[in-house]
């Protein structure tokens, strides 16, 4: 099944490339255009908001993207849906630009929110200058970060109604499922704009979305789509080989926004949670490793793939989710024992907590 999602990746990649055109009866999806709804109340009017830039598959269509594409016919309008679709969601792309920093965030509402990461944000009341898909300079300013899960928020203070995406629902992402990313990595550049990645979502576990989207710096705080156009996670950091990123759940933002809106700034003396850099099965029994991120802490204290991590910091751990739990409880830099199965041998190893982002 793996190399199978591997050759469709390779053949959907070249197709959107070369721009192959729909073949005759292949699926078509189905735009849907709404009227634009004004903020007026909060998380709860945006969150209702229905945006004109989604892009509904069709009902073939839809199953393709919680699986894999089945033949030739399924590969091109997967190709065709996804550059209808990249049309729409690249316009709501912006990049950020502060003092000599640069990430990427997504505006949500006509009257300019824009989410971003809370390591992009760095501290409330910073003036940011914001680029458009088509070079326009936009004046804003920071506002709100929670830097234990790496959320944050910016307000446009240019007067202007802003095209927008729609809040999806992280809650119902699931792993294998298709998804959009996009961002301005190395910087904005006019001429190439906003390049979309394409790929599929690894692992859920609480408070990270994995996916293999290629991300590079400057992609930072850019958006995660579902392949209607939705915005489901905002990139946070960059994993091993660039194909193990991880993201914040969008959800995060609906249930923090008072605080964010506010320019309140919590969760952490710097931007950043704890992170050891290992990702799991997420559906297993144990708390098994299926990647070890190069240089995290997890690589320096000798942690392999394939290791059962039983206990951390003497909390036992039944599963991944018990051990991502436990490490979110941690600050960085705090120094913890780890009792792990390697083959049919229990070895205890010690690590410093990192920093997500660093």
């Amino acid at each position: 099944m793996l190399r199978r999602f591997e050759v469709a990746k390779f053949f959907l990649a070249a197709l959107v490339a070369f721009g192959v055109s729909l073949a005759p009866g292949a699926a078509v999806p189905t735009l849907v255009c709404h009227a634009v709804a004004q903020d007026e109340g909060g998380i709860e009017a945006i969150a209702s908001a229905t945006s004109t830039v989604t892009l509904e598959p069709s009902e073939r269509l839809q199953q393709v993207f919680q699986g894999v594409p089945e033949n030739t016919d399924d590969l091109k309008a997967m190709e065709s849906h996804i550059q209808a679709l990249s049309e729409k969601v690249v316009p709501c792309t912006v990049a950020v630009q502060i003092r000599g920093g640069m990430g990427s965030g997504v505006i949500i509402s006509e009257d300019g929110y824009v989410l971003t990461a809370g390591h992009v944000v760095g501290k409330p009341d910073r003036d940011v200058t914001l680029l458009t898909h088509d070079g326009r300079r936009l004046k804003g300013k920071t506002l709100g970060a929670n830097y234990g899960i790496d959320s944050g928020l910016i307000k446009i203070t240019d007067e202007g109604k802003y095209k927008f995406a729609e809040l999806g629902d992280s809650a119902k992402v699931k792993a294998g499922q298709w998804c959009l990313a996009t961002g301005h990595p190395g910087g904005f550049e006019k001429v190439r704009g906003a390049p979309l990645r394409v790929g599929r979502v690894l692992h859920k576990i609480p408070g990270a979305i994995i996916t293999d989207c290629t991300l590079v710096g400057g992609d930072s705080g850019g958006p995660l789509f579902d392949m209607s156009g939705r915005i489901i996670g905002i990139h946070s950091r960059i994993g091993d080989g660039l194909k193990a990123n991880v993201h914040v759940p969008v959800n995060t933002y609906r249930e923090t926004w008072d605080r964010l809106a506010k320019s309140e700034a919590w969760g952490g003396r710097r931007p950043g949670g704890p992170v050891i850099g290992v990702v799991g099965e997420v559906e297993a029994d144990e708390a098994v490793i299926s990647r070890v991120i190069g240089g995290s802490p997890a690589e320096d204290a000798g942690i392999k793939i394939g290791d059962v991590i039983l206990s951390f910091d003497g909390k036992k751990t039944a599963s991944f989710n018990d051990l991502a739990s436990a490490v979110s409880e941690k600050e960085p830099g705090d120094r913890v024992k780890i009792k792990l199965r390697r083959d049919e041998e229990t070895i205890e190893v010690e690590l410093i907590v990192g920093r997500l982002g660093e």
